[in-house]
């Protein structure tokens, strides 16, 4: 940490509880001291040369003098390899067990003594020294691991390892989690390793709260997704390929992967983009769809105060006319800090207040921390202590950490009946009347003046009955603890979908819900990192995200928060939110003008609700997230590849957000099809770029011809607006009808536009043919 962030940490943090966290800090060193023995003599290892293979369902195993690997194709065409034994299980980012193998997939010799999986969708290419090649069925190289190295401690304990690979010259990367400096990531080595930044963190901080070995290759060969399956503390060097110009040979990009511990495992996902998390979906689990009133505008503060306050806010929404889902409640709301209780002075009917605010339309959400105050007389505290339920360090005793409420304890979430315990708490929550949970703090955070604000890497977890040490558990400590209130939350309201949004969490977090940006800091390019986030992570497979709109910790000028407020309108979560002391985020408090250009912006939110509603469905079908790169549909398009500030809001619309401060005007680039501007109606060519207004009443938003958008009608019914395709082409578009918030199945309605004698007509497609729309049909761009 550099000398600013030194100041910052003791700033936010010190001065919560003074020396207590210099006490943290001293006891972390001795508990680390007392843990796991120092590395020592380590000696190299390679996998030598090949000298045999076994043929299994799916591949195979393949022999090599000082290492084995198992390959294995599954019947989706998605690969599996592993070096000395590891396979699939045990896993925290399955949703259950490894896929089906494809019985069609032959392990058979390849030339100069290699082994070869050939399979329908994929081919996998073994050398004789241990390269791993993954290709098309035509033979296109899309990836090759080289053969690995480990370092081995001469007396015993995990390995370390390295992974180089190579991917075409022309590939871009994307994943990794959340990464501010993304979405494309350029040359440079990530940390993987979840990470409070202290205090507030912009476009250079690495790294963040979520991160994933998780790499999303886009090239003209093709799209890939690579995953190591390993929660170990890590590193990933990137570096991007050169084409050789004229006779010159290609430079391929580059990929280091360098673990701590743990198995040296991958799955490699191929297809189109769309293809590939619908793969990756299915392999790490389906996103949960949130209750429809989580896709509505919602307002969060550290430091409401009372209940008068939440009402005087929610009373300023309702008297100016602007639509609110939910009010979150931030640690203020406790009892000095402590999980699970409430100020009763500053709150004293809080199931009062959210039925008074439920009859308005608008939930209560709380936040809930892993940290319990360990301290006589906290009920919680004792229950768990009884239970055996917080982690411990090498020597039996409880690890303490400071946190918000001082001296505290922190549950083992990898013991499933801590989970069990863990998740049976909600019901607290519940009764107050919450309708959703906020997870704070949860990499997990310890302050400490300097150094990782983790627990000691020696702390001892259960790991679902594996056993190990932080330094396994670290980077799923945050998935863990959602997983235990999502379970638990659905064990308590069977009928009722969870509503839970995590700030820490590891590969398969959207099987329990989303996530948000953390503490943006609060600045322009803090603006263009809240964009970064949500891309990169949507590739990683967590479709439901947003920012703190406004930044966490400073106070925006009006043209900042109104255009973090029109990007934050098109994004999964709409939330506002900012940090104790970092002034307010109430639209009105920025001056008539901007107020009413928020208006326009959240009523368009909100007449876009049903179009909302579908892509939530549809995340949960296929994996496909709402907010898409440019280039999703196209990625053989490389100038697609290098746009970063615009995406696509599922297939139908193109949003232009202003990123930068005095821009009335921007570059906008475009995919093929025809685009028409839904300000003006002009149609516009693509593939190509335009420049368009973008004046302080919105941000350029364009929608493809032939789309058929769901949109709430003037009278709150469902109407479709269809854009008119182009002469000679259709268009379309899907529909999943709200079924409340409970489990109910939701049926895909596809419609289908197109020009009859010069009129559009819009009909839904059925088994039996095309039939009337059955709703009410809007025309635009005719």
């Amino acid at each position: 940490m550099d000398g600013g962030g030194t100041v910052r940490s003791v700033r936010v943090f010190g001065a919560v509880r003074g020396f207590g966290t210099v006490r943290a800090a001293w006891r972390r060193l001795r508990a680390d001291a007392a843990g796991p023995a120092p590395r020592g003599a380590e000696r190299a290892r390679v996998p030598g040369l090949v000298e045999g293979a076994e043929a299994l369902p799916g591949g195979g195993i393949v022999r090599f003098a000082r290492s084995e690997l198992r390959v294995c194709v599954s019947a989706g065409g998605t690969v599996f390899w592993g070096w000395d034994g590891a396979g699939p299980d045990p896993s925290y980012a399955l949703a259950g067990g490894a896929p089906e193998p494809d019985p069609r997939a032959v392990l058979e010799p390849d030339t100069d003594g290699g082994w070869r999986v050939v399979s329908e969708r994929v081919t996998v290419v073994v050398s004789r020294h241990g390269a791993v090649e993954v290709r098309t069925p035509g033979g296109v190289m899309l990836r090759r691991d080289l053969p690995p190295r480990w370092w081995e401690p001469v007396d015993g304990g995990p390995a370390r390892w390295t992974q180089r690979a190579e991917v075409p010259a022309d590939a871009r990367f994307f994943g990794l989690g959340g990464r501010s400096a993304g979405p494309r990531l350029r040359d440079g080595t990530y940390r993987l390793w979840n990470t409070d930044p202290k205090g507030r963190f912009g476009p250079d901080d690495d790294p963040l709260y979520i991160t994933m070995p998780v790499q999303f290759v886009v090239s003209d060969a093709g799209t890939h997704l690579a995953f190591h399956d390993d929660s170990w503390d890590g590193r990933v060097t990137l570096a991007e390929g050169e084409e050789g110009a004229g006779s010159g040979h290609d430079r391929p990009g580059r990929v280091e992967v360098r673990m701590e511990g743990g198995p040296l495992r991958c799955w490699v996902v191929v297809g189109t983009p769309a293809r590939v998390l619908h793969n990756w979906a299915a392999l790490t689990g389906a996103p949960a769809l949130p209750p429809a009133w989580a896709l509505g505008p919602q307002h969060a503060r550290w430091g409401f105060g009372s209940a008068a306050e939440v009402r005087r806010v929610v009373a300023g929404y309702r008297e100016r006319g602007l639509p609110l889902s939910a009010v979150h409640l931030d640690i203020d709301h406790y009892d000095g800090h402590r999980v699970f209780t409430v100020d009763r002075e500053r709150f004293p009917d809080l199931p009062g207040l959210a039925r008074e605010l439920r009859e308005q339309g608008v939930r209560l959400v709380s936040i809930v921390d892993p940290a319990v105050a360990a301290e006589p007389g906290n009920v919680l505290y004792e229950e768990g202590r009884a239970a055996g339920a917080f982690v411990r360090d090498a020597r039996g005793g409880e690890v303490r950490g400071t946190v918000w409420p001082g001296e505290c304890a922190f549950p083992d979430f990898t013991d499933p009946a801590v989970r069990e315990w863990w998740g049976g708490l909600y019901e607290e929550r519940l009764r107050q009347g919450f309708s959703g949970m906020w997870h704070d703090m949860n990499e997990p955070v310890s302050f400490v003046p300097f150094g990782d604000p983790t627990l000691p890497r020696s702390a001892r977890h259960h790991l679902d009955g594996r056993g190990g040490d932080h330094r396994e558990a670290h980077n799923v400590y945050g998935l863990q603890m959602a997983r235990a209130g999502y379970e638990g939350l659905r064990a308590l309201r069977p009928g009722e979908r969870p509503f839970l949004f995590s700030r820490s969490g590891w590969a398969g977090m959207q099987r329990y819900g989303g996530t948000w940006s953390g503490d943006v800091a609060t600045g322009w390019p803090g603006l263009r990192a809240s964009l970064a986030l949500v891309l990169g992570l949507g590739l990683c497979g967590v479709p439901y995200s947003g920012p703190d709109v406004g930044g966490f910790d400073g106070s925006p000028s009006p043209e900042l928060f109104l255009r973090w407020y029109q990007l934050g309108a098109w994004l999964p979560l709409f939330r506002t939110h900012a940090a104790l002391g970092a002034g307010r985020r109430e639209p009105w408090e920025f001056g008539p003008e901007v107020l009413e250009h928020a208006r326009v912006a959240l009523a368009e939110r909100e007449r876009l609700h049903p179009y909302f509603l579908t892509l939530a469905r549809l995340a949960r079908m296929t994996g496909a997230p709402y907010v898409r790169p440019v280039w999703w549909s196209t990625p053989e398009d490389r100038a697609l590849r290098e746009c970063e500030d615009a995406f696509l809001l599922g297939d139908a619309l193109l949003v232009a957000p202003v990123l930068q401060p005095g821009a009335d005007r921007r570059a906008v680039r475009l995919p093929r099809g025809r685009w028409y501007d839904t300000a003006t109606g002009e149609a516009y060519e693509g593939p190509g770029q335009v420049l368009l207004d973008a004046p302080l009443a919105r941000v350029p938003v364009l929608v493809r011809a032939g789309a058929v958008l769901p949109v709430r009608g003037e009278d709150g019914g469902l109407v479709l607006e269809v854009w008119a395709p182009a002469a000679g082409r259709t268009g379309g578009g899907l529909v999943v009808r709200d079924t409340g918030d409970g489990w109910e199945p939701a049926e895909i309605e596809r419609y289908q536009s197109r020009l009859v004698e010069g009129r559009v007509v819009v009909e839904r497609m059925t088994e039996e043919g095309p039939v009337e729309a059955g709703l009410p049909v809007r025309v635009r761009g005719a």
